[in-house]
């Protein structure tokens, strides 16, 4: 798996926001070989809604952002980002914190300009406890803002052993 690059303040996955959840991305396929993003994250009392679960709207992010990011999953570098149009969110079961979770999303539908996609976030037993659907605008860099990737911290991070 060929990881992908985080940044300094992103709440999602930024390595140098303290309250921030910090989420690994990995460039990964699925059973049928089709590309796919896999992310891992561990949610704490920060990301907390009721006591001892993950606040539903950081569940929607985590969600978003690995769907958005699978546009670039199996290419060289993020080229396209993907910007929410729309995304819905069902929740099945509670998402609980202090535990290494994982997400996964992929590309459903590409066209020209917009891609559709859907993803998961699991339990430690393999059940899936949020998924989402979204449609999102393909757009580069410069069309969402002038600051240079490299300001941002944009990088591949080690993990931590």
């Amino acid at each position: 798996m060929r990881k992908q690059p985080n940044s300094y303040h992103c709440f999602i996955c930024g390595m140098k926001n303290g309250s921030g959840l910090k989420v690994a991305f990995y460039d990964t396929v699925d059973e049928r070989g089709r590309p796919e993003l896999v992310a891992r994250f561990t949610g704490r009392h920060q990301h907390q809604g009721y006591p001892g679960r993950m606040h539903g709207g950081v569940a929607t992010g985590i969600l978003d952002e690995v769907i958005g990011r699978a546009i670039n999953a199996g290419t060289a570098g993020a080229v396209t980002w993907g910007v929410a149009i729309d995304l819905a969110t069902s929740f099945r079961q509670p998402v609980p914190l202090d535990v290494e979770l994982l997400a996964r999303g992929r590309i459903t539908r590409d066209r020209s300009r917009l891609f559709e996609g859907s993803g998961e976030i699991y339990l430690p037993d393999g059940t899936v406890a949020v998924s989402a659907t979204g449609r999102y605008f393909k757009m580069a860099l410069a069309e969402i803002s002038d600051v240079d990737p490299e300001a941002l911290g944009w990088r591949v991070y080690e993990d931590e052993a």
